[in-house]
């Protein structure tokens, strides 16, 4: 990178996809350094409107008129090549960075850089994590993939050593960051649209353990097979952790009739104190055992690892409550690979209720065509679903895949599947059909969130 950013104030950036949550925390966080900041997106959004608010110019659509005046393009890993701004900034001969160069380079100014990653959990364990190093006063600068109410948005800048990310797998993006700490929370065959296949995100893996310095750590969930063989191949410090097995444990766990967990934390099987969560469900255990591990490295005092945990109830959309219509409670959450499903549905299955009705919007063609047998497998639990058609995101519909032949699958395997059209039908019907005692769940990373609005009014 040819300049400063502590110094080259004057320099204006501009961000290709600037309404995504990584990017909008990005370019949030040069605004309040005094940078001039612009940037571009396929849609107006909360997230843009903000950034406009904040002093960031604003762009809809994508248009090589866009670039005007930059000294340095950031684009996130979808942006394809042929992108009109990226083709001007060429022409321009403008600096481009991706958002994992960018961001790999903000992380080197620090020292004890945490970057969290694994296929599922990543923004809920950041979420725990960044709720007991403020909690421990060390005042760290954070980035999350989710709206956090403890630093009112997706992003924090501290004045210390300590760094708190996300790191994310997809196009090998988090082998630009340089952790001090790496987790990995599991590995699942995901974004298989730029991998051949699990082996191939498995030794991508590896190599984000290799780029951990030797006095720095590698922080794994032992359980998953994936994980445990890069644990062992590890060549800088490791603390594995598990319910059965791990050099951290939670025992004697119970879960109260909101679903939220508590247990023993155990290291080297000496008990070390007692955790209270504030989130739902068994797999946040495991994602609050991470943050357990990275206190203790940080010598974070017990009493401070149990009120931060405590304190924190998630990011927004990650088993978040919206509200009751009817009688039945209505549950958004986003996830949108068949084990973060199966993860969300065990969670509701602890709560008492008498109906669970999941709407469910697919995210990709690609995601939902190569898990396509998966998706099949992990509505069981549901007594009856609605089925939206897939959401694009970076995709165009090329006949890949559809939602109806998701729908035909599903029913075949006995699952009591609608499939819907828009927002506005299923929440309509679910309208006539929830009443006390029931759970709605709207399930997805794209925008069903809204069939929940609709009913509710918002």
């Amino acid at each position: 990178m040819s300049f400063d950013l502590n110094k080259d104030i004057n320099k204006k950036i501009h961000f290709i996809g600037i309404g995504g949550i990584s990017m909008s925390g990005l370019a949030a966080l040069l605004l309040t350094k005094g940078y001039k900041v612009s940037g571009s997106d396929s849609k107006e959004s909360e997230i843009t409107n903000k950034l406009k608010d904040e002093g960031a110019e604003i762009y809809i659509g994508h248009n090589k008129d866009n670039i005007k005046n930059v000294d340095l393009v950031v684009y996130t890993a979808a942006i394809p090549s042929d992108n009109p701004e990226i083709i001007e900034a060429k022409n321009q001969n403008i600096e481009l960075l991706d958002r994992a160069e960018f961001l790999g380079f903000i992380m080197k100014g620090h020292k004890y850089n945490v970057a969290v990653a694994g296929t599922h959990g990543k923004t809920t364990s950041t979420s725990m994590l960044s709720h007991v190093t403020l909690k421990a006063n060390l005042d760290p600068t954070i980035l999350v993939g989710g709206e956090l109410d403890v630093i009112d948005g997706n992003f924090k800048i501290g004045d210390s050593e300590y760094f708190v990310t996300e790191a994310c797998e997809y196009k090998e993006s988090f082998l630009k960051f340089y952790p001090y700490i790496g987790i990995i929370l599991n590995i699942d065959a995901d974004h298989l649209d730029y991998y051949r296949d699990l082996n191939h995100i498995k030794e991508t893996f590896e190599k984000f353990s290799n780029i951990i310095p030797e006095d720095g750590y590698l922080i794994g969930y032992c359980e998953d097979e994936n994980v445990n063989e890069i644990l062992k191949k590890a060549k800088c410090n490791t603390i594995s952790y598990g319910i059965n097995a791990g050099d951290v444990r939670a025992t004697n766990i119970s879960f109260n009739n909101k679903g939220c967990a508590t247990f023993t934390v155990c290291k080297d099987e000496k008990e070390l104190f007692d955790v209270t969560l504030s989130t739902t469900g068994k797999h946040n255990i495991l994602n609050a055992l991470s943050t357990i591990c990275v206190s203790l490295i940080f010598d974070i005092p017990y009493n401070v690892i149990v009120e931060g945990l405590k304190e924190c109830k998630g990011a927004h959309k990650r088993f978040e409550y919206k509200g009751e219509f009817n009688g039945a409670t209505i549950i958004d959450d986003y996830a949108h690979h068949p084990v973060e499903i199966k993860a969300t549905l065990d969670t509701a299955e602890i709560i008492p209720h008498k109906n669970i009705y999941a709407v469910f919007q697919p995210h990709t063609y690609t995601r939902t065509k190569t898990l396509f047998n998966e998706f099949t497998t992990c509505f069981d639990d549901v007594d009856e679903l609605l089925l939206m058609d897939i959401y694009a995101a970076r995709e165009k519909d090329t006949g890949l895949v559809s939602s109806n032949q998701l729908g035909d699958a599903l029913r075949a395997k006995g699952i009591n599947c609608t499939n819907v059209h828009s927002h506005e039908e299923a929440a309509k019907y679910l309208k006539t059909k929830a009443s006390d005692n029931d759970l709605i769940l709207t399930i997805g990373a794209g925008d069903v969130v809204k069939v929940a609005d609709i009913i509710l009014k918002k």
